[in-house]
């Protein structure tokens, strides 16, 4: 059975039936198509997945890698993935919110700040890991 969408509005103009918490923090706009807005808020679960894996990546330098790494720098790493990861988490929360803000007043959707955040993260480790493992640090 195939399920059409045509039939479903674009957007719905919110009434005094939305939350007062939904109120609070969207007072105005139009309801986006809530297609839209559950895909938003899948991309903001995506990067708290995102964030998850730095945190646990953090977690798992301090305890795994006393071997590998001095306690001083694997007490560093851990702290900057950490740091990475509540970035990350923050950043999505925003993100979602600029997001649902910009599809609520049919504007242009913000420009994704957070991704040039990931790509550093990502470069300066694996730049960390080849240093270590040539054995330079």
């Amino acid at each position: 059975m195939v399920f059409d969408h045509s039939s479903y509005p674009r957007y719905v103009t919110h009434d005094d039936s939305r939350s007062r918490i939904a109120r609070q923090i969207f007072p105005d706009g139009d309801d986006p198509d809530p297609r839209f807005t559950l895909a938003n808020e899948r991309t903001f679960l995506s990067w708290i997945r995102t964030a998850l894996a730095f945190i646990g990546g953090g977690i798992a330098v301090e305890a795994f890698t006393s071997e590998i790494f001095t306690s001083g720098l694997r007490a560093t790493l851990s702290i900057v993935l950490m740091v990475i990861g509540f970035i990350l988490a923050a950043g999505a929360a925003f993100r979602w919110h600029r997001i649902e803000s910009a599809m609520r007043h049919k504007t242009s959707l913000p420009l994704p700040l957070i991704i040039p955040i990931v790509s550093l993260a990502t470069a300066l480790g694996a730049g960390l890991l080849v240093l270590v493992f040539a054995g330079v640090l």
